[in-house]
């Protein structure tokens, strides 16, 4: 039984040393809590990203539930973290994002997971409100 929920940012990290770090933890499977699992910087959007984890061993889930809505996005980019997390909230606090949450929260208590978004800093992510929502300890991975 998982006995903890680890996040994780890839702003500065490659593929290889997000896998690494990973693998060094245990995890069985990255949950990606992006809305959008797109990504500009090269190994990183979906499908890549999932064939990268799959050939390590570990399992990709993404789940655009408890992802930050595109408002929220904008807030966190323009520098508004509370703006974003009193969105996000609002978000998370829905019935999807509810049904969402027991979900994952399910799994931590199952097996080892990671939550993955794009901030590096944690206390400015929204991953950080997900991974404390599920009531488990939290750690935060840097590649």
């Amino acid at each position: 039984m998982a006995e903890r929920v680890c996040t994780i940012g890839y702003e500065e990290a490659t593929p290889a040393r997000l896998i690494a770090a990973l693998q060094a933890q245990g995890i069985a499977t990255l949950v990606d809590v992006r809305a959008l699992a797109n990504s500009r910087k090269p190994g990183f959007a979906k499908r890549a990203l999932s064939a990268a984890l799959a050939e390590a061993g570990i399992g990709y889930l993404h789940v655009p539930a408890l992802g930050t809505p595109a408002e929220g996005r904008a807030a966190a980019r323009a520098g508004r973290p509370a703006e974003m997390r009193r969105i996000f909230g609002a978000k998370l606090a829905g019935l999807e994002g509810q049904a969402a949450l027991a979900a994952l929260s399910a799994q931590a208590r199952a097996e080892p997971v990671c939550l993955l978004c794009l901030e590096a800093d944690p206390s400015q992510c929204h991953r950080t409100l997900v991974a404390e929502a599920v009531g488990l300890p939290v750690r935060h991975l840097v590649p």
